[in-house]
């Protein structure tokens, strides 16, 4: 080992599981204690840092860590001067990117974001509601929200902007969406002077390989079948367009071995027809990563 170490970031909160979990399947453990803000990871050249995912891009910037986990919201509320390595579009409850919109009670006569001139909303992302405003021409009155945004209006509030994955929190609290202030996922991001670190780089770009590896293996699962060489054919069109498996001839020359990547939900779907066009012991098998 080097003896060095690459300080890194991961969030605190809502992504918390999702990033472990990731960073499991890309066959790093990190093992968080109750009550610590340093996990251990069994990587000694990696320190982790628990910290909220608002606050990480600032403390990268700073210097405090060398990289980090954070949402791309995140980095343009604290307007952060870091270097964006990579997306890695993972969330807490889906692997789409969540939205902050600009939401409204059903009722409420606001159709559109002009419609906010001298309106008051809630936000945890004062600056870039503030940002979006601007770059359409409309002045209004921005406070940030401590929580429980989605309850301020109308009451307290005339819009809110919030954040959502799949828009049900909102629909319960009565609200409807008038338009999309961002798109944002997951970022690996480093501090400019560790990004031109050699070392340090080259760690980080090791690590975000095997992150990305993780992350294209989600939903999917390898599958091998023996096949008689006059039933390929029939076999190949069974498997869904654009696939390429891999084909071995095995010791009886008469039967090849067929190896294929597919998605995890079509598998049910298609092995009854593949047993019925004449493979024979197919075996379904877990993937952790997929290096492209």
């Amino acid at each position: 080992m080097s003896g060095k170490i690459l300080k890194l970031g991961i969030p605190k909160g809502s992504l918390e599981e999702a990033t472990v979990k990731l960073f499991a399947k890309a066959g790093y453990n990190i093992q968080i204690r109750s009550r610590s803000y340093f996990p251990s990871i069994d990587d000694p050249e990696i320190e982790c840092m628990l910290i909220r995912a608002q606050e990480i891009a600032r403390y990268v910037m700073d210097g405090v860590l060398d990289a980090g986990l954070t949402g791309k919201d995140w980095v343009m509320e604290n307007r952060a001067d870091v270097v964006e390595v990579e997306n890695l579009v993972y969330s807490k409850a889906t692997a789409r990117p969540v939205r902050w919109v600009l939401a409204v009670p059903n009722d409420s006569p606001i159709q559109s974001i002009k419609d906010l001139q001298g309106k008051r909303i809630a936000t945890e992302v004062v600056n870039m509601t503030t940002d979006y405003l601007k770059k359409h021409g409309v002045t209004a009155n921005v406070e940030f929200s401590w929580g429980a945004t989605e309850v301020k209006a109308p009451k307290l509030v005339d819009a809110i902007v919030e954040v959502t994955e799949t828009g049900s929190s909102l629909r319960a609290n009565n609200l409807r969406i008038v338009e999309t202030l961002l798109e944002s996922n997951t970022v690996f991001i480093m501090n400019k002077d560790s990004h031109k670190d050699a070392w340090k780089l080259e760690k980080a770009s090791r690590l975000v390989l095997m992150l990305k590896g993780a992350m294209a293996a989600n939903g999917k699962v390898g599958l091998m079948m023996n096949i008689p060489k006059g039933k390929l054919e029939a076999v190949l069109k069974i498997l869904p367009p654009g696939k390429k498996p891999t084909l071995a001839e095995l010791t009886d020359k008469e039967w090849l071995d067929m190896t294929v990547i597919l998605e995890e939900n079509w598998v049910r779907e298609i092995v009854p027809d593949l047993k019925k066009a004449g493979a024979e012991d197919i075996v379904e098998f877990p993937l952790n990563k997929i290096i492209h």
